[in-house]
């Protein structure tokens, strides 16, 4: 009757040692999905900050909201007169 008693113990014993090791490794697939996810979505923030300044900054550069040129004051000024200025003449 003594074996049987320890066989009992023994297999309790392998068991819990088996249900340990099962929430080991789920723990560990756990703390490594979790490093991957944090990983992934700092990656994907960083591309999406990084898209929205290109965007913006060629917006403001080449799009609709780039300043209107100014006429720089080095370079003469051109005046293409409205009418031709000739002499006044009387009609009879």
């Amino acid at each position: 009757m003594a074996t049987r008693g320890k066989d009992r113990q023994t297999r309790e014993q392998r068991e819990r040692a088996r249900a340990y090791q099962v929430r080991v490794a789920l723990h560990e697939r756990q703390r490594r999905r979790r490093t991957r996810d944090d990983v992934l979505g700092v990656v994907i923030g960083l591309v999406v900050i990084a898209g929205a300044v290109g965007a913006q900054t060629a917006y403001f550069v080449a799009g609709p909201g780039a300043p209107a040129p100014a006429q720089s004051p080095s370079a003469p000024a051109i005046e293409s007169p409205a009418s031709p200025t000739t002499a006044p003449t009387t009609a009879p």
